[in-house]
This record gives C-alpha cells, sequence and structure tokens, in this order.
C-alpha cells in the first residue's frame, strides 16, 4: 500500500452512503478527471461564454440556453 491513498476518509466515508446512480455519476467525474489530466484539455467556459456573447445574433437569453445545454454535456 502507498503512503498517499487515492481516497481521503472523508471521500471515503461519503462513498459509503452514495446510491447506484450517486456512485455512478461520481465514477463518471472521476473518470473524466483521470482523461483530462491525460489530454489536458480544459474549456474556460467564461471565456466561452464571452466569445459567445460577440456572435451576432446571440442576445443573453440565448446565450444563457446555450451555457445550460453545454454545462450539462460537460456534467457540470
Amino acid at each position: 500500500m502507498s503512503d498517499n491513498p487515492v481516497l481521503d476518509r472523508e471521500t471515503y466515508r461519503k462513498i459509503k452512503k452514495m446510491s447506484r446512480e450517486e456512485m455512478h455519476n461520481f465514477l463518471m467525474r472521476y473518470a473524466d478527471g483521470l482523461m483530462a489530466d491525460e489530454d489536458n484539455k480544459t474549456i474556460d467556459l467564461p471565456a466561452l461564454e464571452n466569445e459567445l456573447r460577440q456572435v451576432k445574433g446571440i442576445g443573453s437569453k440565448r446565450l444563457e440556453e446555450i451555457m445550460i445545454i453545454i454545462e450539462k454535456h460537460l456534467n457540470i
């Protein structure tokens, strides 16, 4: 066993109390985090939002709808 555990005690306790759906979501976020570390690809949501704001024809209401969809697909 290594000196640095993968899970700290608090995370371990939270996992023990998770439902099946919560565990699935946790594992998906964890796996996404591992893949992001490998790829070093991230999305700066505020910068993305500012660029989309500059697109002619996208108002604040439409931009809000677009950002909700993007965040949904990123599981944020």
